[in-house]
């Protein structure tokens, strides 16, 4: 199993899309690695997206599932609901996890929309002082970056930015191990207020 109209067709897969009207919904969240596969991805990027009144879709993968799709190769082509997705809003946020030895505090910001992403990682940085907020692209490892004009973070009018959560701000690593609630973890719920807010005051430059 390689490609994306495959891992949409297997058991289990829900395939979630929510189109919101008004200037709100001109912003969109995606999670299309989520569910098993980067855990909590799919849970925050919808928890923004309602609460900012933007547009969200995402791509949840039951357990056991771990099928790891390179982004480039999910193409709206393949799903009638991606398509939507992608020419309805203008500006999108893509939530991705990831874990490297070092960075466990981490967040990275790429994408090609770099005034949105610097406009993000300002709101992040408010609401989660005790992480490193990445918004140099240099500084990111080149495999995380976005870049890739196939990658659907640059595929709305004004393209978007790529967020990579580390487990932490995530709360799925062992900080987190005897955390019983009630609802996420505090590190998760301030990331999410960060996103609320970076969405909600967006203005294109000029």
């Amino acid at each position: 199993m390689t490609e994306f109209a495959q891992i949409l067709e297997a058991p289990g897969v829900r395939e979630v899309c929510e189109l919101r009207s008004g200037p709100a919904g001109r912003v969109g969240f995606m999670a299309y690695h989520g569910g098993n596969l980067e855990l909590q991805t799919d849970v925050i990027a919808d928890a923004a997206a309602i609460r900012s009144g933007a547009s969200y879709y995402g791509v949840l993968q039951p357990v056991p599932m771990r099928e790891h799709l390179s982004s480039i190769k999910v193409r709206p082509a393949e799903s009638a609901a991606l398509r939507s997705f992608i020419d309805h809003v203008d500006i999108v946020v893509t939530v991705h996890g990831f874990g490297r030895r070092g960075m466990f505090s981490s967040l990275l910001l790429g994408g090609s929309n770099r005034p949105f992403a610097e406009h993000v990682g300002d709101a992040l940085r408010s609401e989660l002082p005790a992480y490193d907020v990445v918004t140099d692209l240099d500084t990111i490892p080149k495999k995380l970056r976005g870049l890739h004009p196939d990658n659907p973070v640059n595929l709305p009018r004004q393209q978007g930015v790529q967020i990579e959560l580390p487990p932490r701000v995530r709360g799925s690593s062992p900080l987190w191990w005897d955390w019983e609630g009630p609802g996420l973890t505090p590190h998760t719920n301030s990331l999410i207020d960060g996103l609320v807010t970076a969405a909600s005051t967006w203005a294109p430059p000029g």
